[in-house]
């Protein structure tokens, strides 16, 4: 009895399990959720922040004590994303801002890589196909006909590969759905920079704020949660 006990896989946990990392996840939830309505009424430097703030504390929480060393990998992959934010609310600073997620969908694809499921399945490697063959159609399918659309699809390949990289992970699914979260926010933020939108502007910008946000959310918790249960090894 005591050898099956032993290699009982441990349960997953998604929460922080210390104070600190858990006041840093509700601050966070709590930047996430209010920046869409505050933003434009706190000035510049203050809706700066506030975006920032969203995944920017998602990172510190990543630190915590617990996550193990491979955290490390996350809380980058985070505070680039946090950095991309920032970037983005800058005037003059987009492609910057681009660059930030772009290097971080590269540090995300390292990190999943290196704790890639020894067989994916069929399904699973059709999946990841799937991801990369709509990074590679995304920007032609959702921008007007004519529009220059060569950076707009090297950022998207990134992205989607970042997607596929988790999926043929051992991370814990959740994570997945957060890709795939993010995946959305950034068709939607694509089809805005070409003028379509699924509504008015400000429903628009809600559907890519939460998506990109929740999308976060779960990438942090299903990867911490997974780190924390000891399914993958190393840093």
């Amino acid at each position: 009895m005591a050898s099956i006990a032993e290699t009982r896989p441990t349960p997953l946990r998604l929460l922080p399990g210390d104070t600190a990392g858990r006041a840093l996840l509700l601050l966070s939830l709590l930047a996430g959720v209010a920046y869409p309505w505050f933003d434009g009424s706190l000035g510049l430097a203050g809706d700066t922040a506030l975006k920032g703030l969203g995944v920017g504390l998602l990172a510190l929480a990543a630190l915590r004590p617990g996550n193990g060393p491979a955290s490390r990998w996350l809380a980058a992959i985070l505070a680039l994303g946090a950095l991309g934010d920032v970037l983005l609310n800058l005037p003059g600073l987009f492609f910057a801002g681009a660059g930030a997620f772009a290097i971080g969908h590269v540090v995300a694809m390292a990190c999943y890589n290196a704790r890639r499921q020894p067989a994916p399945g069929a399904a699973t490697r059709a999946g990841a196909a799937g991801l990369i063959a709509y990074g590679l159609a995304m920007p032609w399918a959702v921008s007007p006909a004519g529009t220059p659309v060569g950076a707009l699809m090297l950022y998207s390949v990134l992205l989607c590969g970042m997607a596929a990289a988790l999926l043929l992970s051992r991370l814990p699914r959740l994570a997945v759905i957060g890709a795939l979260l993010f995946v959305i926010s950034d068709t939607l933020l694509i089809m805005r920079l070409g003028g379509a939108l699924i509504g008015p502007a400000f429903v628009h910008g809600l559907a890519v704020w939460y998506s990109y946000y929740a999308g976060q959310l779960l990438i942090f918790l299903g990867v911490s949660a997974g780190f924390r249960a000891g399914l993958v090894r190393g840093d």
